[in-house]
């Protein structure tokens, strides 16, 4: 075996955590057992402890899973798209948008789960569903999606756990899990045949599912006829905004963990570079569809939808409106339309306003309809015409966060964040065919 491919297989194989690893895990534990506890408190007393009222019958918690739901789509536009069209660059990337949709997609499901009051009647969901309910439909999609995207993390890894159990420097009882989890991994022809086949497959399978999960979450508002949710762009709207969260993860994740494990060789300024013109681009879609999404109904203006958009535009939600359409989308589209602002630092600061500005976004979209129903309610406090989270609300949904970059962050350190395999067959370093 040569030097070179020995030295890409130690500085791609998983590494120990130092202090601020276990300090940062240690963190998000923390963050998860003060969610816990609140979430306890909720199962005790009900959705009483949420700001969550006849009003305001979806609140952060609804707003918080359609942004896990937006982030998982990366896993589909890294990994199925551009494999799909022959893109090679994407390579040192295909694992890290795995990673991160397989954690949003688990704690999407989980979210839903504790935004039920009585999360002990979920089976009925299975067992009395309407067919005719969006909401069992996103449930079945859910949980394809999560399933295709389990094994298209997990099949590109068999080459890798067959290296990981020679090569790397592991401990025992990991080396072994590498060996179970390789399925008897040898590179000969046949296996590389179906393992392409299977990849091949699963990236074309999971396209559809991936838009099917966006376009029936937007269903779920549409069919309300609430003001702000009543319009047929909603499908497309949250499919652009949901490319935007995920390719934004993407950068703040891949730039990270290039600092941490020192994969300059790997996660190239170049790669930022093409991250940030898809970047760009998918901004640039989505900024056309706010502004379908507000032109529209601010030209014929119901009655209904100008109370909507007065509270976006000048009233109490404008401060969060324009930082998020500023800050979250413009802004971005104008530092990385030039070639320093696609610098992997710069692009780091870009993608995390990006990020941030999404899950804000998904806020506005859920909270400020609610406010404005078509039938008044009479006869209930003033505090009920609005919805303001909790402290438990928002400790609960920070312990989603926190539970999300814990999967991501476990997964990075029993998993090589590039591929071993794919990388060293590109740089011609280990034939297909050959034995490893």
């Amino acid at each position: 075996m040569n030097t070179a491919y020995e030295k890409l297989i130690n500085d791609l194989a998983p590494k120990k955590f130092g202090w601020k690893g276990n300090a940062w895990v240690a963190f998000l534990v923390v963050v998860i057992l003060a969610g816990m506890y609140s979430y306890v408190q909720q199962l005790k007393s009900g959705l009483v402890i949420t700001c969550m009222r006849d009003y305001a019958l979806w609140g952060i918690y609804i707003s918080n899973f359609v942004f896990f739901v937006a982030v998982s789509l990366v896993g589909s536009l890294i990994t199925a798209i551009l494999r799909l069209s022959g893109v090679h660059w994407s390579t040192p990337l295909t694992r890290i948008a795995e990673i991160i949709a397989v954690a949003a997609i688990i704690m999407a499901g989980i979210t839903i789960i504790i935004d039920m009051g009585r999360p002990d009647r979920l089976l009925n969901l299975f067992l009395h569903g309407r067919l005719q309910s969006p909401i069992l439909w996103d449930v079945i999609v859910i949980t394809t999606y999560l399933v295709i995207s389990l094994l298209l993390l997990y099949y590109p890894l068999l080459p890798d756990f067959s290296i990981l159990k020679r090569h790397a420097d592991q401990q025992g009882w990991l080396s072994k899990w590498y060996d179970r989890l390789s399925l008897n991994w040898s590179g000969n022809e046949k296996q590389v045949r179906i393992h392409a086949l299977s990849l091949q497959a699963l990236s074309i399978m999971i396209i559809p599912v991936a838009f099917a999960i966006h376009t029936v979450t937007a269903w779920l508002f549409e069919t309300t006829y609430r003001p702000g949710w009543d319009s047929t762009n909603f499908g497309p709207y949250f499919i652009a905004g949901a490319f935007v969260a995920g390719s934004g993860a993407v950068v703040v994740v891949m730039f990270v963990l290039r600092k941490l494990y020192s994969l300059e060789d790997y996660i190239t300024d170049d790669h930022f570079d093409k991250m940030g013109k898809v970047l760009v681009l998918l901004c640039l879609l989505y900024l056309y569809f706010n502004i379908n999404e507000y032109l529209i109904p601010t030209y014929k203006s119901t009655e209904e939808e100008a109370m909507h958009l007065q509270s976006l535009f000048k009233g109490e939600y404008a401060g969060l409106f324009w930082t998020v359409i500023i800050g979250g989308l413009i802004l971005p589209v104008i530092i990385l339309l030039f070639r320093k602002g696609r610098k992997p630092l710069p692009l780091f600061l870009v993608a995390l306003a990006v990020v941030l500005g999404a899950w804000w976004k998904r806020y506005l979209i859920v909270i400020p309809t609610l406010s404005h129903p078509f039938l008044p309610i009479e006869g209930v406090p003033q505090s009920w015409h609005h919805y303001t989270p909790t402290l438990m609300e928002w400790s609960i949904t920070a312990a989603t966060l926190a539970s999300a970059l814990l999967i991501i962050t476990l997964l990075v350190r029993f998993l090589p964040v590039v591929p071993i395999y794919e990388t060293a067959e590109e740089r011609g370093l280990t034939k297909p065919s050959e034995p490893i």
